[in-house]
């Protein structure tokens, strides 16, 4: 019997092989974090809640959890937060907020220069 490794999802596949040859291009080595990190198991995974993010950042930020966001909590500002997942909470609280709740793969064809990004979680 073979251990399975990695992530099954194939949505989440492409994402991880994005990232790397992102990283490989641009030579940012933040996109290859966030690719080992989405690579772990599901239970590896990172959980962020929004009081989390709402302590750590400033207003206008561009932030990324390579996990779930998970809406326990508020927001006192508006920023961008890319992320693998939203629970519905967390995407309605961020929005009141007047920030924006995207996914990884839309911040990556936005903003593929790293610059002024910041991991949370």
């Amino acid at each position: 019997m073979v251990k399975r490794t990695g992530p099954t999802n194939p949505v989440l596949k492409e994402l991880v092989h994005e990232l790397k040859k992102v990283s490989s291009t641009e030579k940012s080595k933040i996109w290859k974090r966030i690719a080992t990190d989405l690579e772990k198991s599901t239970r590896n995974r990172r959980a962020v809640n929004i009081s989390r993010i709402n302590r750590f950042t400033q207003a206008n930020e561009v932030i990324i959890v390579p996990g779930k966001v998970l809406g326990s909590g508020t927001l006192n500002h508006g920023l961008t937060v890319a992320a693998f997942s939203f629970s519905e909470g967390a995407k309605k609280i961020i929005t009141e907020a007047k920030g924006k709740a995207i996914t990884i793969s839309e911040l990556l064809k936005q903003k593929p220069k790293t610059k002024d990004i910041k991991i949370i979680g």
